[in-house]
């Protein structure tokens, strides 16, 4: 089959859809399909299919989309810049698509709701489309207003997302989850019929991610002291400012640790001002974005991830293959990632008295914490094969394709 894998979101970019991406492409290739990716360029500026390495620049479709506004409801969303700014990234998107030859593909794998609405408006009807959603754009806005902007999301704004999510979560043949908790949003949610959600989680490349926990890191673990790690953006949905509240419970109790905070985002000069005023500029380093993160897993021993929403990220998964003690937050899809007690540890979500205590004890005991990411490990190799995750994904290619 010649595939083509489109998200909405700019390629490539550190975080789980990117790596989902690529692993997916190295799994299909070595099955002998054809695969390219397409997705937003730097800045947004370009859309942009790789690896050919072709570019639609946004700039030339500016006219085209003042046109459209001036004759559609997209009039009314120039009133709010939320709005406004996604009306104008949809239309970009859709526009240079269109650019490029969709008809030579056999079937089209999208990875949000957004470019699933606009590749299911331009693309062949011939071309099978399937979705995998990796969250709930709707609830990660709605979210991102309340805890950032501390108020709620105009009605504007959530018909906006709401209209979006049921659209791209019917557009494919197939609409593909992680987990029960996304696809029990968008049934009782967005009243997505049932047989349209396939639950499939994904998979890893195992083999690839241990050879690369052997590799030396420049960052090397401290002697006499344990190591917390967090890897992943540093956004405000990621809850990193309460795992930085919570270690400043912890250096006050005891001093045996250092953590390691790995990853970029709009939040991270905040962090670490947060960091310095609560006296731990020595005990919490800022790696920035990494491409070593296997080899500072293998020189961890707890990694937390105290995300306030998430679907189901790739950072807990290479934890659990790396047989680290995890600690997950019960938000979204993250508790059915662990079993509490035995593969790692859930905490209440946005509570950093409650993460403080469970990162004690998990320092106070070793017999514990080693047992955590052993089970894990154990659990993780064989629940995370990519070869069964990529076998039950081609199912579904086949039957979303059309009967000949």
């Amino acid at each position: 089959m010649k595939i083509l894998l489109a998200t909405f979101w700019i390629i490539p970019h550190m975080g789980g859809v990117w790596n989902y991406m690529e692993q997916l492409k190295k799994m299909l290739e070595s099955l002998d399909h054809e695969v390219d990716l397409m997705g937003y360029g730097e800045g947004n500026k370009y859309l942009h299919l790789l690896p050919k390495k072709q570019v639609i620049e946004c700039d030339r479709f500016v006219p085209i989309i003042n046109k459209i506004y001036d004759q559609s409801e997209s009039l009314y969303y120039k009133e709010e810049p939320v709005l406004n700014y996604y009306e104008n990234l949809r239309y970009c998107f859709e526009l240079g698509a269109a650019c490029f030859d969709l008809g030579k593909y056999d079937l089209i794998h999208t990875q949000d709701v957004l470019s699933t609405v606009c590749i299911n408006r331009i693309k062949p009807e011939e071309t099978a489309l399937v979705a995998t959603l990796h969250g709930s754009v709707a609830h990660e806005l709605k979210d991102f207003a309340t805890n950032v902007y501390k108020k709620p999301s105009s009605n504007l704004i959530i018909k906006y997302f709401d209209k979006m999510e049921y659209l791209g979560a019917t557009a494919g043949r197939y609409t593909i989850v992680a987990n029960e908790w996304m696809k029990n949003i968008l049934s009782n949610d967005f009243n997505v019929p049932l047989e349209q959600l396939k639950v499939l989680h994904y998979g890893y490349d195992t083999d690839t991610f241990v050879k690369r926990m052997s590799e030396v890191s420049p960052v090397q673990k401290p002697n006499d002291k344990k190591v917390i790690f967090y890897a992943g953006r540093l956004v405000e949905l990621k809850g990193v400012h309460h795992l930085i509240t919570a270690l400043s419970h912890l250096k006050r109790k005891r001093d045996d640790w250092v953590c390691w905070i790995a990853g970029e985002g709009i939040k991270e000069e905040e962090l670490q001002h947060q960091s310095k005023a609560l006296g731990l500029e020595e005990d919490i380093l800022f790696l920035g974005k990494r491409d070593d993160i296997p080899s500072l897993l293998s020189n961890s021993d707890i990694f937390v991830h105290p995300c306030l929403l998430d679907n189901q990220p790739l950072s807990v998964i290479e934890a659990q293959l790396a047989g680290k003690a995890v600690i997950v937050s019960d938000a979204g899809g993250l508790p059915e990632m662990v079993e509490q007690g035995k593969t790692g540890i859930i905490t209440r979500a946005g509570d950093p008295t409650a993460l403080f205590s469970h990162l004690n004890d998990l320092l106070t005991d070793d017999q514990y914490r080693e047992s955590l990411g052993s089970t894990a490990k154990k659990w993780a190799s064989t629940y995370w094969s990519i070869d069964s995750a990529v076998n039950n994904l081609l199912d579904v290619y086949q039957s979303a394709l059309p009967k000949k």
